[in-house]
């Protein structure tokens, strides 16, 4: 099988150069403390560089896989993954990390079902916008039906719970409607009217209320809600321009918590410095526009939608994790695709970057 054209090498080189340099940063900000929970001080980074070699393979299948094929499994994914989420509501399904249950446990690995279901959110949405095409701008047969489906997916991720993922998939389904069109009759008061439940969710839960708490003014508790934040801009104070050179930094050691997922762009800042941390955050930008290009380039819908839809995932999930690393949003547990420590993330990222990859192989260049 060959491609109808050549794919958007600059995107495939940004993927494995970010990618790479998640293989360094897990190992340098996991090693140490890998060594001393089990033993190895490579036991991320194994266990990462095989979820990126399969990664890749995947990425390869999907370079060369019609992206018109994936319409006829955007419902089928979709129904997988709400029934995968649902699965973590049975007692003894799901895996318990930090008060929240966000894994499935099967023989040899675990799955995080939140990351299936951003990918095939916006694989049905890409579907569902192009068979509908006008009918969008209908609020019976239009848009009331996709919010149905959207408050499935937010009420089963909230159940984790997981308000960062909720509000990457609210972000993401938003801007694919109006995107294809949907009224912002329609979409405006939608947001209004999820303002109050936002703030019912946030007070009424004491961990997320200290949360914002502590996103206003980190100091006034140093030692527990705050001391993410403020260990977080420790690191990305003691790096400076030029940083203190990779595996030197010790924020890692047990200062900073998650080191080697949630903040493992606190870790860049410390030991890459500014430099490391506007190279990073550029290859995230150039990916993002290399990705909205081949959606205005494309000329068949359900590849626009889609080419915008993944390329909006990939950079709101990059925007959210940088910006709370710098204290410029509240804590979630967000990873930053390609470069955090974990296996769906990274595999369904670069099968998402694939499905791009195909995308860009059927589009004309213009000049």
């Amino acid at each position: 099988m060959t491609l109808q054209r050549n794919i958007d090498t600059s995107m495939l080189l940004i993927t494995v150069t970010l990618t790479c340099i998640g293989l360094v940063m897990v190992y340098s900000s996991s090693a140490i403390m890998a060594a001393e929970r089990f033993g190895d001080g490579f036991f991320f980074l194994k266990r990462q560089g095989l979820y990126a070699l399969a990664g890749f393979v995947v990425l390869c299948l999907a370079t060369y896989f019609n992206y018109e094929n994936w319409r006829r499994l955007a419902v089928v994914s979709l129904l997988l993954s709400i029934v995968l989420l649902a699965l973590l509501l049975v007692p003894g399904m799901g895996v318990k990390v930090g008060g929240a249950v966000r894994w499935l446990r099967f023989p040899g690995f675990t799955l995080q079902p939140a990351e299936l279901v951003k990918l095939t959110l916006v694989l049905y949405l890409a579907h569902s916008l192009t068979r509908k095409k006008e009918k969008v701008r209908s609020l019976i047969k239009g848009y009331l039906p996709y919010m149905i489906v959207l408050a499935v997916l937010l009420i089963l991720l909230l159940k984790q719970p997981d308000l960062g993922s909720a509000m990457i998939v609210a972000g993401v389904a938003l801007a694919m409607l109006v995107v294809a069109g949907v009224r912002w009759l329609y979409i405006l008061p939608t947001i209004l009217m999820s303002l109050p439940v936002l703030y019912f969710l946030v007070m009424n839960s004491d961990y997320r209320r200290r949360r914002i708490m502590a996103f206003m003014d980190p100091w006034t508790d140093p030692y527990d809600s705050g001391f993410q934040i403020i260990q977080s801009l420790v690191a990305f104070g003691k790096g400076g321009v030029t940083g203190e050179g990779l595996g030197i930094g010790q924020q890692k050691l047990f200062y900073l918590p998650e080191a080697h997922t949630d903040f493992i762009f606190s870790v860049i800042g410390e030991e890459l410095g500014m430099i490391g941390v506007l190279v990073t955050a550029a290859l995230f930008l150039l990916l993002v526009l290399s990705g909205i290009r081949i959606a205005l380039q494309c000329d068949e819908p359900f590849g626009r939608n889609l080419a915008f839809g993944l390329s909006l995932l990939i950079g709101l999930e990059a925007f959210v994790n940088m910006a709370v690393c710098m204290g410029l949003l509240p804590t979630k547990g967000l990873t930053l695709p390609f470069v955090s420590y974990g296996g769906t993330s990274l595999l369904t990222t670069l099968l998402a970057v694939g499905i791009l990859l195909n995308i860009s192989s059927h589009v004309k260049r213009k000049s």
